[in-house]
């Protein structure tokens, strides 16, 4: 008996101690560090310095697809925080982790390289660690410091520690962009960033590039639509941190130890917060419709078949009518699109995405929805309208006594509203009124004065009357929407006389005061040139002031330079073209004209293109009279959009023609490029545009900037001018930038000689020591296109 007891005893031991022997090995091919030369697979991890995080290949079951990133050591779920190769998957499990002889961070399979994560960084004492934070770091071990890390290149998460915001010394924009779907890494469409606007700190979500939903402004440590992030009640409480200063603004967020805390931008636009149960914060419903702004989502304007309370509802069961069904079968669109080609197509009454989040599948017809009351049935997004429920009688009744009390309080309160409205209206024609005396109180609107039946004209312009404005537009129609401009919406009108127009309605609340908007009058009333854009006249309405421009039936140049199929009707002749006509125009306005001008905010939205593709220069509400004697002026109050500002105006507030010429040479490499200034975000290359064609200038690979667009139909010899003679536009030192008329030589004659171009403004490339040795082509992906303007928001 005893030794029966004894036995058991040791066969407990035994068990005990092979148990805490197990708990306590190390992961399998787990690593803590890599240097050049070492390997990371598939069956291997890398290990953060506290075991907290965990950095490896993992696959996709859906796809087989093989992907390199991040996640939490403890996390049952095994969410991935952060993708070194969103959009360059490994076709099976060959990829490997590796820091060549030069000091790149990259992954290869089959002995070619895939991506580059981070550029060589040329340093015999290169480590690659994962820190507990989250942050995969490249360091030099010797001097101690770090050379890149990926809390700089967020992919859908953000960690605590991690920025979202921007520096606009350093140009870096920390922004998150979320998953195609639920399965697939590659870039969605959606993008979650931290803006300033006229000083008002907010996170907006865009769709597409357009604005979806915004957290409203900074105050009290948080955002009026994230309350449930500081909730003190909630276990998983977010701290937030906005860190705001002269070189721009971040936020930061920390939280309580022991969950697994994360801020996530979903695949279909939501925010969501994790903790050990993940996702337990859905910020907002999960789509936007346009008639809501109580939650964040962005009001804009409906389809003309949908209604306030029009919404999707997630069912189970399916459509009655399935003859008229469409199929999407598009990779590259996710849940959100399938959300917005449904919402505004009137015959649509459900949706879904396939199997895997990507591709629609779209029903039209009655909307007639049979419920699976099993659940087994595949779910769809069924439209739901604000009429469908059905009323009863104890509605009824509520109405009918609702309407005993209101119906004698309307009838005193009409009387009241008649005078009050006689009294706002009195005081909207008073100060209607004292904005005309105001305007035409110039010395440039003195010289004439014309009268219509259509309205007041003063000069060469017109004060047209509201109701004449209202009738040409048609109510202001969004089918007579031509776009958004920095200050408000555009709208296209006709003239009884079947002329054509274009109304700028200035936004109440886009800065553009009296002072801008006289501004501009005056300067185009004086300035007449076919590069310049002509306005015909204005009108003021109570508070509202509207510009009216001749038509230009092919929008602006960024409508066709910035978009994949559009652009291919540029060819180099006609974008050249465009160039020499942009640089007229500028000659005028800084030379030839009756006073000397300077635009200040000259860039591709800027330029108009007439019928014949001819451009015009518009938009003057920013731009500055010189006397004959001036040639540079200094102002506290810097205005323009971030990427196309003149270093000495965005950091000194010193402006002159050269600032203009600044603008026009980034303007001509966008041309060349067919790319935004702000659109690059390379590894081993600048993240902008100057830096990029800067180093492949250096490089002697200049030709590599021209837009693939192209093809081989163009003149090389000419191209390669044009980048040079753009170069010397953006050089740093405004005294080393050519003249307008100096621009218009060099391009117009070809046996010319051209100055060596000095490095630019603006420019962020690579460290000194590797810009002798290193040959190594980057591969580019994109990032969000943000405009930002600095100061004073346009």
């Amino acid at each position: 008996m005893k030794a029966s007891a004894n036995f058991f005893f040791i066969l407990i031991l035994t068990l005990f101690c092979s148990q805490t022997c197990i708990i306590n090995l190390p992961s399998v091919g787990a690593i803590i560090s890599m240097k050049p030369g070492d390997e990371l697979n598939h069956s291997q991890v890398l290990d953060s310095e506290g075991g907290k995080f965990k950095l490896g290949f993992f696959p996709i079951p859906q796809t087989g697809n093989y992907y390199l990133g991040i996640w939490y050591a403890g996390d049952p779920q095994g969410k991935k925080l952060w993708i070194a190769n969103p959009n360059t998957p490994i076709l099976n499990n060959s990829g490997l982790l590796t820091i060549d002889t030069i000091g790149t961070l990259k992954i290869t399979s089959g002995g070619k390289t895939v991506v580059n994560i981070a550029p060589p960084l040329l340093t015999g004492s290169l480590i690659a660690r994962l820190q507990d934070s989250g942050n995969f770091v490249l360091q030099d071990e010797t001097r101690n410091t770090t050379l890149w890390q990926s809390f700089d290149h967020p992919t859908d998460s953000l960690l605590p520690g991690m920025k979202l915001g921007y520096n606009l010394t350093t140009m870096q924009n920390w922004t998150l962009t979320s998953w195609l779907s639920i399965t697939i890494p590659a870039s969605g469409a959606f993008t979650l960033s931290l803006e300033s606007i006229q000083d008002a700190v907010q996170l907006i979500i865009r769709r597409r590039g357009e604005v979806y939903w915004t957290s409203g402004t900074w105050r009290n440590q948080g955002f009026p639509f994230l309350t449930a992030l500081n909730d003190s009640s909630n276990r998983y409480r977010y701290n937030l941190n906005l860190v705001s200063g002269k070189d721009g603004v971040f936020l930061q967020f920390d939280a309580p130890e022991g969950s697994f805390p994360s801020l996530e931008l979903s695949s279909n636009g939501a925010i969501l917060g994790g903790g050990e149960d993940r996702r337990v914060y859905a910020l907002y419903n999960e789509f936007c419709y346009g008639y809501e702004n109580e939650d964040g989502c962005f009001t804009s304007q409906l389809p003309q078949c949908r209604k306030d309370g029009d919404k999707f509802e997630k069912k189970s069961g399916d459509f009655i009518d399935r003859s008229n069904t469409n199929f999407y079968d598009n990779s590259s669109i996710g849940l959100g699109d399938c959300m917005q080609k449904c919402w505004e197509h009137c015959s649509c009454v459900g949706f879904t995405t396939t199997s895997n989040g990507t591709g629609c599948i779209i029903w039209n017809g009655n909307g007639e929805f049979r419920v699976d009351e099993s659940g087994n049935t595949v779910k769809k997004y069924v439209l739901v309208s604000s009429n469908s429920s059905k009323g009863n009688q104890k509605t009824w009744i509520w109405i009918v006594i609702v309407l005993a009390i209101v119906i004698p309080s309307l009838i005193s309160g009409f009387i009241c509203y008649i005078i009050v409205r006689r009294r706002k209206l009195q005081d909207e024609k008073r100060k209607e009124e004292e904005y005309i005396r105001e305007l035409t109180a110039s010395d440039s609107f003195n010289d004439t004065n014309l009268k219509e039946k259509d309205g007041r004209e003063v000069q060469d312009l017109k004060i047209f009357s509201f109701g004449f404005i209202l009738a040409a537009t048609n109510n202001f129609t969004s089918e007579n929407k031509l776009g958004e401009g920095g200050f408000g919406p555009v709208y296209k009108g006709k003239f009884p006389d079947g002329r054509e127009v274009a109304v700028k309605r200035l936004s109440r609340t886009s800065g553009q005061g009296l002072v801008e908007f006289k501004n501009e009058l005056i300067l185009i009333a004086k300035v007449q040139h076919t590069n310049l854009v002509r306005v015909i006249g204005c009108c003021i309405h109570g508070d509202e002031k509207m510009l009216i421009y001749e038509y230009m039936p092919n929008k602006s140049l960024d409508f066709f330079l910035f978009d994949p199929e559009r652009k291919k009707l540029l060819d180099w002749q006609k974008r050249y073209e465009i160039i020499e006509g942009i640089a007229q125009g500028l000659l005028y306005l800084h030379k030839y004209s009756r006073m000397r001008v300077i635009h200040r905010d000259l860039k591709a939205s800027n330029v108009l293109l007439d019928e014949n593709m001819n451009p015009k220069i518009a938009d003057f509400g920013m731009a500055r009279i010189f006397k004959q004697n001036e040639t540079e002026a200094v102002t506290g109050r810097v205005v323009g959009t971030y990427g196309y500002m003149a270093p000495e105006f965005a950091m000194e507030g010193a402006f002159s023609i050269k600032s203009d010429v600044f603008s026009f040479g980034i303007l001509m490499l966008e041309i060349v490029s067919g790319r935004r200034t702000t659109s690059l975000q390379q590894f081993d290359r600048p993240v902008n545009l100057i830096g990029y064609a800067w180093e492949l200038w250096r490089e002697g690979c200049a030709l590599e900037l021209k837009d693939p667009a192209l093809g081989d139909l163009c003149d090389t010899k000419q191209l390669l001018r044009v980048i040079h003679v753009g170069l010397l536009c953006v050089q740093e030192n405004a005294t080393d930038r050519p003249t307008t008329s100096d621009v218009i030589s060099m391009l117009g004659n070809e046996s010319m000689p051209l100055p060596t171009p000095k490095q630019p403004a603006f420019f962020t490339g690579r460290n000194e020591a590797e810009s002798n040795s290193s040959t190594i082509k980057a591969e580019q992906c994109s990032v969000n296109d943000c405009s930002i303007t600095v100061i004073e928001a346009r």
